[in-house]
Order: structure tokens, then sequence, then C-alpha cells
């Protein structure tokens, strides 16, 4: 059993870079973050199989290989578990974001950021795709995902704040437009999932009860969630582009 994730090694420090920029992470890092992400997995693929109430936190460390103490070191429960998939890939779209070119109006920037980070055909995608669909289905899920929710537009809307730069209405205004793209996210999301034979590529399709099972997202499912997101923020620009009220 693996039971190493969070050992301190002084071997394992970070990699140091001689440009001053940030440090690649070392190899305990590595460990560690890769033992999490073992646990995410782990606890996304028994729940998507026997149900949040089915799955203990003692199967979930068996499926990781790892202690059950290692199962709390990095998670408070197994519903924070399912959802760090989501807050997983929130983090990547804001990267994604950060690096947009500057002269691309706001709401083009974090659509591109999104279908970006759809676009990567990785376990991460997979498992965030299948707890969209875990927590649309539980509602003890459906709790918890409203932290995970504030967390994101604070980030989000800090990402924003960053491009506008400064102003008296800054503030304001970056909160405003994180909230209504990830709510346009959301709507997108929520479309593709309830589709007829949604595939997230976990081999459980949307009402057909099979999917590809092949890991990765299949193409038709892909093109379709990319036609929700563009949905969405279209919706969204009629929104912005309508005249205000005297």
């Amino acid at each position: 059993m693996n039971d190493d994730g969070d050992r301190s090694d002084d071997r394992g420090g970070s990699d140091h870079r001689r440009d001053g920029g940030p440090a690649a992470p070392g190899l305990r890092e590595r460990k560690k973050l890769a033992t999490r992400e073992a646990v995410r997995a782990a606890t996304v693929r028994l729940t998507e199989r026997y149900g949040l109430d089915a799955v203990t936190v003692e199967r979930i460390a068996r499926e990781a290989d790892v202690a059950v103490r290692t199962f709390f070191n990095h998670f408070p429960s197994k519903e924070d578990a399912v959802l760090d998939a989501v807050r997983s890939r929130a983090a990547e779209l804001i990267e994604a974001f950060a690096h947009r070119p500057p002269g691309e109006s706001l709401i083009d920037a974090v659509r591109e950021a999104a279908l970006t980070v759809i676009d990567r055909d990785d376990a991460r995608g997979r498992d965030h795709l299948v707890a969209l669909r875990l927590v649309r289905d539980a509602p003890t899920l459906r709790a918890h995902e409203m932290t995970v929710l504030a967390e994101q537009e604070e980030a989000l809307a800090a990402a924003i704040a960053t491009r506008l730069g400064t102003g008296p209405a800054t503030g304001t205004l970056a909160v405003a437009a994180a909230a209504a793209a990830l709510a346009a996210l959301r709507v997108a999301m929520s479309s593709w999932l309830a589709r007829p034979g949604a595939d997230t590529g976990s081999g459980s399709g949307s009402g057909s009860g099979s999917g590809s099972g092949s890991g990765e997202l299949p193409a038709r499912s892909r093109e379709a969630l990319r036609e929700e997101i563009d949905r969405a923020f279209a919706g969204l620009a009629l929104l912005v582009g309508a005249p205000r009220t005297p």
C-alpha cells in the first residue's frame, strides 16, 4: 500500500530556476499531487459505479492503494474528493484565461479558454465531466458544490480584475463578469449533460447506460459540448450588447 504521499523528503524539494521564475515542483510535491489525483480518481470512479452513499472512505483508500489517513490528508470528505475534479478543471480554465490575448473581449477570452480546456483529452477532464453528472444526480453533492462555485467565481474575478487593470469600478465589474461567465458555462454543461446519449467517455453515456469507456470524450460528444458552450456565450453576448433603459 502506498502511504508515503505526504512524507517529507529533503531530496524532494522544489527545483529552483536560475532565472528567478517559479520553481518547478520537486519530487515530494509531484508524489503528493499524484497521490491526490489517484484518490480523487478512485472516488469519482467508485461513486459513478456504485453511488455516493454506497461508497466508504475505506473502500476508496483500497481502490487508490493508500491508507485511510492519506485520504484525509487530502480531502475532508468523499464529497470534497468528487468535487475536486471540478475544482481542478476550474483552475485550468483560469490559467488558460490568463494566457488569452490582451485585445480579446472578456466574453471571447473566457469562452476560448473553456474550449481550450475541453479539448484536452486526459483523466482529469473525464473525471470533471463525470463529477458534473454526479452532482446533478446527488443532492448531497449539490450542497457541497456551492462552496466550489464560490471559489471559482472568486478566482476568475481576480483574473478578470488583473486583465482590466485598476479603476474605481474594477472590483464590481470583475465579480459581475466572473459570475455571468461561469453561469453561462454551467448552463452549457447542464444542457450538454441533458442531451440523449451524452457520453463522458467513462462508459456510462446518459440515457443509455453505456458509453465509449475509453476515458476520452468521443468526438461527437466533444463537438456537442463545444456547440453548447458557443450557444451559451452567444446568449451572454446578447445580454451584454443589449441597450440599457435610461
